[in-house]
């Protein structure tokens, strides 16, 4: 089997898993809304403060600069949160189990500083390679690109392992660079291929419903086509993040103790992730 097959034989085995259990998708959503809560409750006076001290001084004071580092430490908690969630529950799927929302909200807030602990450092890793980026230009593009994807390889296991394992931040980043090594240090597969149906599902919608606005004329029919456009993306986007979700909970129960979950038992995980 070629990886672009495999990496369809583990998104089709994701879909299964979510098919089988759709309210998975609720925490994608409910983090949608959070986040945009965060953005609002952040933002806003962010852009009023900068609005002022730019007219006054040219720059940003030390206001701004706080209201954007907590809104960065906000809302990567808030992701993080959610998406902990959903790994608990797709877990529990995955071992043949009844998922909730509402268990898997708890289970997150049972983990909470753990969560606010990985929050900071995401955070603080994205903050340090946009820097990079912006000083750089187009080297630092290169360089942020390089690191920024060693660095999600490496810490792909990091909340399935706080979350099923019980263990703290540090604990937990080490036992993830330790079974990216040992089991799948080869390639990522099945977030490729994820990622790669899901630009290719927006594409598409975009293209159709875009080309319709065209062929039906008139400018309020080209900006309803370009509305559900937009509304078609973001259903994509919640459908693909719930797919890598239950991918990732699979990944570590592989990575962890060997077992493959009755969904992903057609995937050869050990030809799909070869021990480094």
């Amino acid at each position: 089997m070629g990886r672009l097959a495999r990496s369809y034989a583990l998104f089709v085995a994701s879909l299964r898993v979510l098919r089988a259990h759709k309210g998975l998708a609720w925490f994608t959503v409910l983090a949608g809304v959070a986040g945009l809560f965060v953005a609002g409750a952040f933002l806003t006076p962010a852009f009023f403060l900068s609005h002022v001290e730019i007219s006054d001084h040219g720059r940003l004071t030390a206001g701004s600069w706080v209201l954007l580092a907590a809104f960065y430490l906000v809302s990567a908690f808030v992701t993080i949160f959610f998406n902990a969630g959903l790994i608990s529950q797709a877990d529990v799927a995955l071992r043949g189990g009844s998922p909730a929302v509402g268990a898997g909200l708890a289970a997150a807030a049972n983990r909470w500083p753990a969560l606010l602990g990985w929050a900071g450092i995401s955070a603080t890793v994205s903050l340090v390679l946009r820097t990079i980026e912006e000083r750089l230009g187009f080297l630092g593009s290169i360089v942020s690109g390089l690191v920024g994807l060693a660095w999600r390889l490496t810490t792909f296991l990091v909340l399935p392992v706080v979350m099923l394992e019980g263990t703290g931040v540090k604990a937990g980043v080490r036992r993830s660079v330790e079974l990216f090594r040992r089991t799948w240090g080869e390639n990522v597969a099945g977030g490729a291929g994820i990622g790669l149906i899901g630009f290719l599902l927006s594409l598409a919608g975009y293209a159709v419903l875009l080309l319709a606005g065209f062929l039906l004329g008139g400018t309020a029919t080209l900006f309803v086509c370009l509305g559900l456009a937009i509304v078609w993306s973001v259903l994509v986007a919640v459908f693909t993040t719930t797919l890598s979700g239950i991918y990732q909970t699979a990944l570590y129960r592989y990575a962890a103790d060997g077992t493959v979950p009755g969904e992903f038992a057609s995937v050869d995980f050990a030809v799909a992730f070869r021990a480094r």
